[in-house]
């Protein structure tokens, strides 16, 4: 009968089940063993995707001692000679790659980890194959385009025992630690914080070019599955591979949200267009504003990515009912906390090195028809961090990755929290097309 054959499918699917598991346990296992072989002290290590963003991780990785690369691999030879003679500068002998798999099969063994700056679409097929081969993983966000296969990044990290950072990079820098977790969470020098604003912005531009010289013929492009060098230089545009502005930019601010509140959002609104680059395909501008319940209510954020005008640049505001704390990852862009007039005096918190006190006399400005009093400025006066980022950006995030291989230190953004950020963002671009309020489930943010 239906019902008996239907009981006969589930036990085998059971059984097919429990012989996976048993296989990802004794491959869990195995990468362990591996991995107590090695030495701690020095880390063998390899880039996959040497463009832009891989070349920044390496400036930082180069700074780690410790830290040793072994291999390259980019599809590209420009990339490949550009990435692999700078890293030779520093002493390090690379060999070089086309093919990932090629690269793991001859230098597994040598490796400890790898860093993943590819294009988003690739990132879940790069990454799982690296940890299955028993090799830790720093990936940059966002972890994919497409939350299935970011699904699958959480679950191999899970399965293999392979440690996988992924790269929102704030959530290691010492200036973002002390404003989040000590003045907000624990000093609670905001109050309650009701509402946060965040944008980047940039300038218009064109394509992204690449000499001529250079140029991939078309049976590489398709072997690699891109359509043109257009696509394949400028690949976060294009739907397949990668998500637009509001991923690559907003995921880094997106985060913090969550980090501020400690909750994942309850809904997000959306606007946006292709309104200014129409051969592209994803949206070249989008606002949106998402809501979460906190203890004291109800709380919103508003975030925006300009691609026409690069006016304030990039920044984040906390804003709570005692006061503002506005911070970017360049202190000149953000670096202070602002006190309501109405809030308990902060001169405690500068005592005690939280914040720096900046003396802001009343001053008495002149007119024509009257002289005004500027009490404001000694009331809403800017309260300077006092902790400052003296290595480059990506550095800190990358010390608590290889800090999270030798010594077991816990990770800044493991898999899953990388999920739970990519969850919230892609949404915003499925709210543009909707032009409908996205509702999201507790359940929505866990694999």
């Amino acid at each position: 009968s239906r019902r008996r054959r239907h009981t006969r499918l589930a036990i085998l699917s059971r059984g097919l089940g429990d012989v996976y598991k048993r296989q990802l346990k004794a491959r869990a296992v195995e990468n362990a063993e591996l991995a107590a072989k090695k030495n701690p002290d020095q880390l063998n290590i390899a880039l996959i995707g040497a463009g832009a963003q891989g070349r920044i991780l390496t400036e930082s990785c180069l700074r780690i001692p410790g830290v040793r690369f072994v291999a390259v691999c980019d599809i590209w030879e420009y990339n490949q000679r550009y990435t692999s003679r700078y890293i030779q500068k520093y002493g390090h002998d690379v060999n070089v790659y086309v093919d990932y798999k090629e690269m793991l099969a001859n230098e597994k063994d040598q490796l400890d980890a790898v860093v993943v700056a590819t294009p988003d679409w690739m990132h879940a097929e790069h990454a799982n194959a690296c940890m299955e081969a028993g090799l830790h993983v720093y990936c940059e966000k966002e972890m994919s385009n497409s939350l299935e296969k970011a699904a699958t990044m959480v679950k191999t990290a899970a399965a293999t025992g392979m440690v996988m950072q992924i790269g929102h990079q704030r959530r290691s820098n010492p200036r973002y630690i002390h404003a989040i977790e000590k003045l907000i969470h624990q000093e609670k020098l905001l109050g309650s914080v009701t509402t946060a604003t965040a944008q980047w912005n940039r300038a218009k531009a064109d394509d992204i070019g690449w000499p001529e010289k250079y140029t991939m013929d078309a049976e590489t492009l398709d072997r690699f599955g891109y359509n043109s060098m257009t696509e394949f230089r400028n690949w976060r545009w294009y739907k397949k591979y990668g998500g637009g502005p509001i991923v690559d930019l907003g995921s880094h601010q997106i985060d913090l949200f969550e980090w501020v509140w400690e909750t994942n959002p309850k809904t997000v609104i959306a606007s946006g267009g292709t309104d200014f680059y129409d051969h592209r395909e994803w949206y070249d501008n989008v606002m949106c504003v998402y809501e979460y319940d906190t203890p004291e209510g109800v709380a919103r954020a508003f975030y925006e990515t300009q691609t026409t005008t690069g006016h304030r640049g990039f920044s984040e505001a906390f804003r709570g009912t005692n006061g503002t704390i506005e911070i970017a990852e360049v202190p000149q862009r953000g670096n202070s906390a602002l006190r309501e007039a109405h809030a308990p005096e902060w001169d405690v918190f500068a005592k005690n090195g939280l914040i720096k006190k900046v003396a802001a006399p009343i001053k008495k400005t002149s007119t024509k028809n009257v002289a005004v009093d500027v009490r404001v400025t000694a009331e809403a006066g800017a309260w300077p961090l006092p902790v400052d980022l003296t290595k480059p950006a990506h550095q800190p995030h990358l010390e608590n990755f290889f800090n999270a291989i030798r010594y077991g230190t816990e990770l800044n953004c493991p898999a899953h929290k990388g999920y739970e950020t990519c969850v919230a963002v892609l949404a915003v671009n499925r709210a543009v097309a909707s032009q409908q309020r996205i509702e999201f489930n507790p359940s929505d943010f866990h694999v």
